[in-house]
């Protein structure tokens, strides 16, 4: 990855039918329309929304592709069960920040960071070219270089273990990594957000990983990735004034 920022993987909001699909995917996701509502027939809602029918029949296709509507022909338009939509999806991830992250999407998001980050550095020491090593390097300096709670802190960040997904020599680790993302950012952000310093903080801990990498240690890679990891959701349980859970760390093995 490149220095600049990481292009958005979110639906454009550019197109009317755009802004109306995130502002019902915004208003599904944070609970104001819960599983199992039914919507308002198509002319009531269009009217509601004041937007045309034609932008509202695509806002749903698209609501419907993710996984959060689900429209019958005779029976309406109805929110899907929270078990029906595709979390990975860049917008209903970013959403989920948008719209506060509650206690479990934020400890299932961690547990899930827990079981892939740790694997792909253990295998990145592993396997890890000098050209992939390099990039690894030039993020992390990168990311002492960032101002305090700038972007570029997140940015960085993302770039960091974006690189190190890549450096597994795994086609699907690294597109898992793009995937989630919006995910990464979102957590980051809140990370960062719980101190000014907490970039600087977290500096030695990304060192750590990358000095096991650097020196072809996996279970080193895998022991700091995870210690890292442990302090990131640390900070994002404080600014969301969550309470600390001991983790089932047999889970990450």
């Amino acid at each position: 990855m490149s220095g600049t920022k990481p292009a958005s993987k979110t639906y454009s909001k550019r197109s009317l039918h755009g802004l109306v699909a995130h502002d019902l995917g915004l208003r599904i996701v944070g609970g104001e329309l819960p599983s199992d509502t039914l919507l308002p027939n198509e002319a009531d809602l269009s009217a509601l929304l004041k937007v045309s029918r034609t932008a509202l029949r695509e806002a749903i296709k698209v609501l419907a592709a993710k996984g959060l509507l689900v429209s019958k022909p005779k029976v309406g338009t109805r929110v899907r069960s929270r078990a029906e939509w595709n979390m990975l999806d860049p917008d209903i991830l970013a959403w989920h920040f948008e719209a506060a992250p509650y206690e479990d999407f934020v400890r299932g998001l961690f547990e899930m960071r827990q079981i892939i980050e740790p694997s792909g550095a253990a295998m990145a020491a592993q396997r890890r070219s000098k050209t992939e090593l390099a990039a690894i390097r030039a993020a992390y300096e990168a990311m002492e270089r960032a101002p305090s709670g700038s972007d570029a802190v997140v940015e960085t960040d993302l770039r960091f273990h974006q690189a190190i997904l890549n450096a597994s020599d795994n086609q699907f680790m690294g597109s898992l990594g793009s995937l989630i993302e919006t995910a990464l950012l979102g957590s980051f952000r809140l990370s960062s957000a719980s101190r000014p310093d907490a970039h600087v903080t977290s500096l030695p801990g990304h060192k750590a990983v990358l000095d096991a990498i650097e020196r072809r240690d996996p279970e080193a890679a895998r022991s700091a990735m995870r210690e890292l990891l442990r302090g990131a959701k640390a900070d994002v349980l404080a600014v969301l004034k969550l309470p600390q859970k001991k983790e089932p760390a047999a889970f990450y093995n």
